[in-house]
């Protein structure tokens, strides 16, 4: 008796579902993720009421930013305003002293970036007393 042989058929991985399966998820994640929306909106500060903080003798580390996002480490002009060089900057004011007050003073036309900057690097080096200075707020009657 003759049988006739069957041929063979090639094994393979049909890609049609994956490709369905990874365009799904595509879709998902493009509908469900919240994307960032940019505003450029003038702010001006919030004026704060209270008294003022005593001034001490206590060694501390004053940075001041301009209009402009220019930072000033105790009187000291820093040649640009990227985050190394600030960084760097509150290293060698700090020596090593992350407990010493952090003040951080921003004209009120400071773009925001410029003020985050600043916590953010006082906040990586370790400093835990941070504040931040306004004007006093005019009385109203």
């Amino acid at each position: 008796m003759k049988f006739k042989r069957q041929r063979s058929q090639e094994v393979g991985v049909d890609l049609t579902p994956l490709i369905d399966v990874v365009f799904l998820l595509l879709i998902f994640f493009m509908v469900s993720t919240t994307f960032t929306r940019e505003s450029h909106l003038q702010v001006e500060l919030p004026e704060a009421s209270g008294e003022p903080a005593e001034a001490s003798e206590v060694k501390q580390i004053d940075v001041v930013i301009n209009a402009e996002g220019q930072y000033i480490l105790n009187d000291r002009t820093l040649v640009n305003n990227r985050r190394e060089t600030l960084e760097r900057g509150v290293r060698e004011l700090a020596e090593g002293n992350s407990s010493m007050p952090f003040i951080i003073t921003a004209d009120a036309r400071t773009p925001h970036e410029f003020v985050v900057r600043a916590m953010d690097v006082a906040g990586r080096l370790g400093f835990a007393k941070l504040s931040i200075t306004t004007e006093r707020e005019a009385e109203s009657q």
